[in-house]
């Protein structure tokens, strides 16, 4: 045990099942819904959409697998996992930073993500008040500028949603994390194909014109930031580099078979990523909106679309729900590893563990909700709070946290162990080893010089 670590006994996941949905819980959400569609619409489609596909399987499942594999070695939260398996191998325990850094850019992501998970919850009560209907491009964008300048309604709703997070987290690993995911995960799946085939529906030829602009290979609009673009979201989708999967695979028993496992999670993953633009590029096209709208394409966009179109309003407040709930199997996985290590670290129980980290990630949130109106001008490097700590996590701290665990996993773990572990013939082991040890860290590097530019 390590000398961090208070408490002896770890909690497990009940069924294989049980830990698959949870796990694809956490790759699920704002990312697909919300950054894809919008990433695809501004990186000319198709190309941006097939590349994307590619570097899910060839980096992030193998990352996942690797996070998965030393989670399950070391049974502990990221940080002494990390620290436990590195001695076990023979090495420093300043590995121990991998989970530091990784744990910690779970903590500062929440801060704004439980705001957006916020703007979404509140946008719920928006299409169920009818406030988009007959509203064009200008009055949308106006509701949100409104909204992001009311502090009331963005602390309100930032509380909602991280006091939804906590609840469910404090019940535990498998009354909370893994009985929440069995919930909202088929919930999810039956909001998206309603959205779908409402999408189809609806928007006539404009559903053949979107199938065209996702899937059609248009290899002319790929260039190199599209290529790297798509190298660093298939990262973010699989909430690598956080903490969250060696957090997930510390409550895994040595039965699981990880790669099959794995592929499950990234083609739920890629299914729900796909399906989300299935359903949202119809009604754009269908409107004469604009696929490129960038980040606005959801809370500015999409609800031009609902307002001018036959039960826009019951489509808009399904597909806001839709969205809550993924952002709350998201967020619910990153509260876990910084909730997990302050209960095995401290004599805190669970459920107090969550009250004292989920206060101070709300307190954080407060800066970010701020950051819009009454501390606009707080700057850092030009970036105010929300998009600094936004730059911070998703371009400095996630690449490095996932180069750190590939190269440990790659280089410092003991290979024979590995290729057993995972049930790998020699000819698939050759495929993992040139992937693990030259491919991903130079992709990751890739990532990481490409977002430090921009």
């Amino acid at each position: 045990m390590s000398t961090g670590t208070m408490k002896k006994s770890h909690s497990q996941w009940s069924s294989r099942m049980g830990f698959m949905l949870a796990a694809a819980g956490s790759a699920v959400g704002l990312g697909n819904i919300w950054k894809f569609p919008y990433m695809a619409g501004q990186m000319g489609g198709s190309a941006f959409v097939l590349t994307y596909l590619l570097f899910m399987f060839i980096i992030g499942m193998p990352i996942l697998v690797l996070e998965w594999l030393i989670g399950r070695r070391g049974q502990k939260n990221p940080i002494h996992t990390m620290e436990d398996v590195a001695v076990s191998e023979g090495h420093s325990k300043s590995w121990r930073w991998v989970g530091i850094i990784g744990v910690l850019g779970s903590f500062l992501i929440l801060s704004f993500y439980s705001v957006i998970g916020g703007w979404a919850t509140d946008y719920i009560v928006l299409a169920a008040k009818g406030t988009f209907e007959g509203v064009n491009g200008k009055t949308t964008a106006l509701i949100f500028d409104n909204f992001k300048a009311d502090v009331g309604s963005l602390l309100t709703w930032h509380t909602v949603f991280m006091f939804a997070t906590a609840f469910i987290v404090a019940l535990g690993v498998g009354a909370g994390l893994e009985r929440g995911c069995k919930l909202m995960m088929p919930g999810l799946g039956i909001l998206l194909l309603v959205l779908v085939g409402y999408a189809i529906y609806a928007s006539g030829p404009a559903f053949y014109k979107a199938c065209d602009f996702l899937f059609t290979p248009n290899w002319s609009a790929l260039n190199g930031t599209a290529i790297l673009a798509a190298l660093g979201h298939a990262f973010f989708s699989l909430s690598l580099g956080m903490g969250i999967m060696m957090a997930y695979g510390s409550y895994l028993g040595k039965d699981v078979d990880l790669l099959s496992t794995a592929r499950t999670v990234v083609i739920l993953d890629v299914v729900v990523a796909v399906l989300s633009g299935i359903a949202i590029f119809p009604l754009v096209f269908a409107n004469g909106l604009e696929p490129a709208a960038g980040p606005g394409l959801i809370f500015v966009t999409l609800p031009i679309a609902f307002g001018n179109m036959i039960g826009g309003t019951v489509l808009g407040i399904l597909f806001f729900i839709f969205l809550t709930f993924a952002a709350l199997t998201s967020s619910i996985s990153l509260l876990e590893p910084t909730v997990e290590l302050l209960e095995e670290k401290t004599h805190m129980g669970r459920k107090t563990a969550t009250i004292v980290i989920s206060i101070l990630i709300w307190a954080l949130g407060i800066a970010c909700i701020l950051s819009f109106n009454k501390w606009a001008d707080v700057k850092f490097f030009d970036k105010n709070i929300f998009d600094s700590l936004d730059y911070l996590t998703s371009k400095i701290m996630l690449p490095i946290t996932g180069l750190g665990t590939v190269i440990f996993g790659a280089y410092m773990m003991k290979q024979k162990r590995i290729q057993e572990e995972l049930n790998l013939t020699n000819f698939w082991f050759k495929i993992w080893r040139v992937l693990t040890s030259i491919v991903i860290p130079i992709a990751i590097v890739a990532i990481l010089v490409f977002g430090l530019q921009h």
